[in-house]
């Protein structure tokens, strides 16, 4: 008996003695009753290299005004002036760990101050954006977006929940290209722990083209090489022309593809996880119906932004779309290109290649190192027109 109750005592005890510590990194509702060993840290202005028990200490800072009569550990330090044509580092972190949530509020125009990220000290960024761009504002105007990777509250509160392990070392910076000084609030919530060997690199990359050049796709990225999953987009559109303009596809070329794409959507609003137009046909008092673009946000997409202009010096209509590959990430082995296009509708029944500002920022996981970025556009051609 005890010759065949060994074997199955160690077949259940197996899986138990080789289980891994819950590293924390992939926290959930399911599995929140875990611990773990992974330590939670935070870098703010009231603790600038997240240090345990060294948060709040500060004796001069912003709110050195306000808290003149009750002194230290009273928020004298709850944000940083970045001057013009400087730039900051927001947190410098050493490895192994995770990011796992950034809250920032930036003043100034958002086009004008510029995220980046090195992982592993790296010489140059896997992460370059605006940050307006970044966190899905890109039109430089606040509005609520609430999905599962980044959330925009009210007082512009910019917050995104994308995990980003690293194994040696992360830095982040922030570089204001303005000719004015602006003031940054913001929190890095972040773990020392162990990260899975499986473990890739979050990267995103900012694009724009203003106008989009005639019958021209508009690339979203084509210089990712390496193994991955690509995982977001958001794409601020401003039309120059009436009608509707989301009848593009978007085509996704991914190892070794060349004139035709493994994956091809069928329009613009159908990868946003939109339908006709986006327009809900509202009734007035009067009964009569009105064609309206409504705005939605859900966890994996949404149409957050809509500017209707005011018909004075603001009349362009600007979009800004969200779409999150959260369930559904696009895996890609050695490299990915991708493309959309602005498409419209002639008034014969034809389409209509349009001439927009398109702008985009996408997100993707991959093994380093990383391709180069293109070089980001200058301030001119950053500007929101």
């Amino acid at each position: 008996m005890q010759r065949f109750l060994l074997p199955l005592l160690l077949a259940f005890a197996g899986p138990l003695l080789s289980q891994s510590p819950f590293n924390g990194v992939e926290s959930n509702l399911s599995n929140l009753f875990r611990l773990s060993p992974a330590k939670s840290r935070s870098i703010s202005p009231e603790n600038f290299n997240g240090a345990k028990g060294s948060g709040g200490k500060a004796t001069v800072g912003t709110g050195g005004g306000p808290a003149r009569d009750l002194g230290q550990g009273w928020k004298v330090s709850p944000s940083v002036v970045i001057k013009a044509g400087q730039s900051f580092t927001i947190a410098e972190i050493e490895g192994p760990g995770s990011i796992q949530h950034i809250w920032m509020t930036p003043t100034g125009n958002w086009r004008y101050s510029i995220l980046r990220f090195y992982w592993d000290d790296e010489a140059t960024p896997s992460v370059e954006a605006p940050v307006g761009d970044f966190f899905g504002m890109g039109w430089g105007q606040y509005a609520p977006l609430q999905s599962l990777a980044v959330c925009v509250n009210p007082g512009s509160a910019f917050n995104c929940y994308w995990p980003m392990p690293f194994r040696k070392h992360c830095r982040i910076t922030m570089t204001n290209i303005d000719s004015h000084d602006m003031t940054l609030y913001y929190q890095v919530d972040y773990l020392e722990t162990e990260i899975p060997k499986d473990a890739a690199y979050f990267h995103a990359q900012f694009r724009r083209t203003n106008p989009l050049p005639y019958k021209q796709n508009y690339v979203l990225v084509d210089s990712i090489q390496g193994k991955g999953q690509y995982v977001g987009t958001y794409l601020a559109i401003g039309v120059h022309n009436n009608g509707w303009w989301g009848e593009g596809e978007i085509k996704f070329y991914m190892d070794g593809d060349t004139d035709f794409p493994t994956i091809c959507g069928t329009g613009t609003e159908d990868y946003f996880c939109g339908s006709y137009d986006f327009d809900t046909h509202q009734t007035r008092p009067n009964g009569a119906t009105e064609s309206r673009y409504t705005e939605f946000c859900s966890p994996y997409s949404g149409l957050a932004q809509v500017i209707r202009g005011d018909g004075h010096y603001n009349v362009s209509q600007r979009f800004g779309l969200y779409r999150w590959h959260i369930t559904d990430p696009i895996r890609f082995e050695k490299g990915l290109k991708v493309t959309i296009q602005d498409l419209g509708w002639r008034q014969d029944g034809r389409y209509l290649p349009l001439q927009d500002d398109m702008a985009s920022t996408v997100f993707w996981y991959q093994t380093e190192p990383h391709a180069l970025f293109p070089k980001l556009p200058a301030k001119d051609q950053l500007e929101v027109d």
